[in-house]
Parts: C-alpha cells; sequence; structure tokens
C-alpha cells in the first residue's frame, strides 16, 4: 500500500476494511480516524512474517511518496536487517517504518497478492509505480538507492513494554498532518497528508510547479491539495463570496516540513490570517489582534520541540494547560478578531498527528498496553535534544501508568 498519499472516503479503502477486519473500528460505535488505521495497517506489515518492506520512497533523493512491500511467506521475518524493530501488544501503537536495506522489487504479479487476516482475505493491491521510479529499482541502481546502514549490534531491550512512540521516537508519524476544511464553520472536508515534503493548498491553479520556478508555485514536488468546491453552499451570498476568495488563491498557500517543524509561505493574493503555537501571544486583557501572514514569506507555525518541552511541563504540574498544537488559517478575514472563527468563510485547520497522538497518550484516549511483550529497539535517530526529551515524556508515562511505584530513574 502506498501510506504517502492523502486519507479520503474515495481513494482509500484498504486502510478502513483493515481497521473493520480487525476490530479496531465498528461503523456507528467509533469516530473515523484514518491517520491511526494508516498507522495500524503499516504496524501490522512490519511486524507480519508475510511482508517485507523492499522500497522506502521517502528516503530517496527526490522523495518519492511510495512504499513497497514483497509478500515472501512465513520465513520472511528472518530476512530483517538490524535496524528492524519488534513489537508486542495492542496493533494499535503508532509506528513509523525504520530504515532497511533495499533489494530490487521483483516484477508485479498480474494478478493482485491476497493477504490473510484470520480467516478472511482482504486485497493487497500494489501501487502503479511512475516508469522513472521502475527504473530506479533495476538491479543496476541498486546500489545507488540503498542507504548504508551500521554493521548490526544487540538491539536495546527494554525492562517493560511501552508505547513506541515513546520508547523509539523515530516510529513517530512526523510527516502526517490532518487537514480540516471549514466553509463558514461547516467542514466540507478532511484528509491526512503524509508527504516527507508537505503540501500545497490552491484553487483553480491550470498550470504545475516546476522546479525551474518554486517561488512561483512551489516545489513540485510538494502534495497537491485542492480546495473543496464550492458549489454545495446552499447560501447564494456566502458562495459567491467563497468564490471570489478562492479566485485568488491559485498561486496557494505551502504547508512544508523542516526538520521536526512545520512551515506556511502565503504565495496567492487572497490574504491570509492565522493562529497556532508559534503565533505571537495575545494580550489577555485587549482585544484579540489580527495575526496577518505576509507574503511570500516563510513562517514558523509548528515546533515539535516546543510542544515537547510545553507536554513536559504539564505532565509535571508545572503547567495548567497541555500545549496548543493545532494550526488555523483564515482566508480573506481577519483573525483573531472579535468573531468566532465559526462565522469565517474560509478555514483551515492544521493537525500535525505526532503531536495528537502524544497528547491523547498521555491524556488516556489511547489504549496503549502497558504490560505486552519486551519491545527489542533500534537506537534512535532524532537530535540528541529531541531524545532527551522523549525519554523524559517516557519516565512520566511509566509514573502515570503505575503511581504506586514511584519516580522511576530516568533511562
Amino acid at each position: 500500500p502506498n501510506p504517502e498519499t492523502p486519507i479520503t472516503p474515495t481513494s482509500m479503502n484498504l486502510t478502513p476494511a483493515w481497521a473493520a477486519e480487525t476490530g479496531k473500528f465498528l461503523a456507528g460505535r467509533d469516530e473515523p480516524d484514518p491517520a491511526k488505521w494508516k498507522a495500524t495497517l503499516r504496524c501490522a506489515l512490519n511486524k507480519s512474517r508475510e511482508f517485507r518492506l523492499r522500497y522506502d520512497g521517502t528516503r530517496a533523493v527526490p522523495p518519492r511518496p511510495y512504499k513497497v512491500y514483497e509478500v515472501c511467506g512465513a520465513d520472511g521475518a528472518d530476512m530483517v536487517t538490524g535496524d528492524d524493530f519488534s513489537c508486542g501488544g495492542e496493533e494499535e501503537e503508532e509506528e513509523e517504518d525504520v530504515n532497511c536495506e533495499m533489494d530490487p522489487v521483483p516484477p508485479w504479479p498480474k494478478e493482485h497478492p491476497q493477504f490473510s487476516s484470520a480467516d478472511a482475505t482482504v486485497p493487497f493491491m500494489p501501487p502503479e509505480l511512475p516508469p522513472e521510479l521502475t527504473a530506479q529499482l533495476t538491479p543496476q541502481l541498486t546500489p545507488q538507492l540503498t542507504p548504508q546502514l551500521p554493521p548490526p549490534g544487540p538491539p536495546a531491550l527494554l525492562e517493560h513494554g511501552v508505547p513506541n512512540l515513546l520508547a523509539s521516537p523515530h516510529l513517530l508519524p512526523l510527516t502526517d498532518l490532518e487537514l480540516r476544511f471549514h466553509y463558514r464553520g461547516r467542514r466540507v472536508s478532511a484528509l491526512t497528508v503524509s508527504h516527507p515534503l508537505g503540501c500545497r493548498l490552491s484553487h483553480g491553479g491550470s498550470l504545475p510547479p516546476t522546479l525551474q520556478r518554486p517561488d512561483l508555485l512551489g516545489h513540485p514536488e510538494l502534495q497537491q491539495v485542492p480546495f473543496p468546491d464550492p458549489e454545495g453552499i446552499p447560501h447564494d451570498k456566502q458562495r459567491r463570496y467563497t468564490c471570489t476568495l478562492l479566485g485568488a488563491m491559485e498561486r496557494g498557500l505551502l504547508l512544508e516540513l523542516g526538520g521536526q517543524d512545520l512551515y506556511a509561505t502565503r504565495l496567492c493574493r487572497c490574504k491570509v490570517f492565522w493562529d497556532g503555537p508559534c503565533a505571537p501571544p495575545q494580550d489577555p486583557h485587549l482585544d484579540p489582534r489580527p495575526n496577518p501572514m505576509e507574503r511570500e514569506r516563510r513562517v514558523q507555525v509548528f515546533s515539535l520541540q516546543r510542544f515537547l518541552d510545553g507536554l513536559i511541563l504539564f505532565q509535571k504540574g508545572q503547567s495548567p494547560t497541555p500545549p496548543p498544537f493545532e494550526v488555523f488559517l483564515c482566508f480573506g478575514e481577519e483573525w483573531p478578531d472579535h468573531r468566532p472563527k465559526e462565522k469565517k468563510l474560509i478555514t483551515v485547520q492544521v493537525v500535525p498527528v505526532a503531536a495528537r497522538l502524544l497528547l491523547e497518550l498521555f491524556s488516556g484516549e489511547l489504549s496503549w498496553s502497558a504490560d505486552s511483550v519486551p519491545l527489542q529497539i533500534s537506537q534512535p535517530d532524532l537530535k540528541d535534544a529531541l531524545v532527551e526529551q522523549f525519554k523524559e515524556l517516557h519516565r512520566l508515562w511509566q509514573q502515570q501508568q503505575h503511581p504506586e511505584a514511584g519516580p522511576r530513574p530516568p533511562l
């Protein structure tokens, strides 16, 4: 399956089918969570002895939104490399694929292979790769695509099973962004973008982005996300105003990932106002001040390190509220101001999935297993400062799960 494409009700059939088959989702009982479905399926593929990751397009240069798995049979688990991992406990543990050596991809079968879950079979359809990507996967070019990994060493063994998000922070879905489009407070579209570079929000663009002029329409590798069609708006006046604003969004707005941070760049003529964790602070004793986004200026709108600092302070009781992580974009109208965002013509809510999952973990909204089979993990591949933050969160989580045991020493 292709985990790097937007998740929409019409384009993604495998992940909800997998969630329903494994009992993680029941229509009418559970709220749909496409990002969690996708991560659950990735976890199952990584743990399965019947599948092996053969090509990770997100590691290529330039990045490709493809991940290719091979059906390898029951003995496939013997082929894992030293940087692979094994995990136990609930399949709800959110996991990102780790680096692994890549061999040439075998020829595509004419018929779609099947994989089993219990007594049922679900169609497993590989994505169609472009010719240039297929050429890159030939045996002649394999050495250029294969990353040089250090010799495998003994993995670190944790004494107790813990959420993989904390024990192995490199498994976090750092590239996942939930986008929720609202027209006058009514949600008209929601999708998850997982592109390693980010995405571009636009409307009515007839020219594709080019490498020669990325300053005009952004980098061509960015995921292209169009605004929803306004024709479904029932009120004539609202629809007319909305169409006017969308007509000024051809160049769009860029949401780009840089390290563990998220940046926004307004290219369109339509003015954009925003609010979020990196916005200038408001004086609570004064009326809110609109926060405009200057045109063609890159603005940091989310910082993972700042979020982790706030989460640690909140868990220690040194902050009364959890850290914010959602970003609100308002197109064509001032924001924040005295009017609620539900009255605005066009707003987009941007949710970094990694931050949402971490906050849900500590609030008890995720059903993690603290008594699962011990996990074997490889060394995290993040900056030292981030690793130390995750160690602190790991320790706080253990205290939260076992308060009677008292504070545990740092890892």
